[in-house]
C-alpha cells in the first residue's frame, strides 16, 4: 500500500471526509482526529490546522507571532 493510500485510510477512519468536520468548507473541526495538521481537504495543496486540537491552536499562533516579529523588526 503507498503512503498515499495510507493517508486516505487514515483520513476516512476518522472522520476526515465528513462535510459536518469543515467548517465554509475551509477549516477542519475535529475532536477525534488527534493531528495537529492533516492534510488540505482538496489534495496536493498541503496541510491544514485541526482547529478541534489545543495543540494545533498553540502552533498556529506561535507560526503567526513569528511571522508578526519578523516583519515587525525588518524595517
Amino acid at each position: 500500500m503507498s503512503n498515499a493510500n495510507n493517508a486516505n485510510t487514515n483520513n476516512q477512519d476518522n472522520g476526515y471526509n465528513d462535510p459536518a468536520h469543515w467548517k465554509l468548507g475551509l477549516f477542519y473541526f475535529n475532536k477525534n482526529d488527534k493531528r495537529i495538521f492533516p492534510p488540505r481537504k482538496f489534495s496536493g495543496f498541503g496541510w491544514t490546522i485541526n482547529f478541534a486540537n489545543p495543540l494545533s491552536i498553540l502552533a498556529f499562533l506561535g507560526i503567526f507571532v513569528i511571522i508578526f516579529l519578523i516583519t515587525k523588526f525588518r524595517k
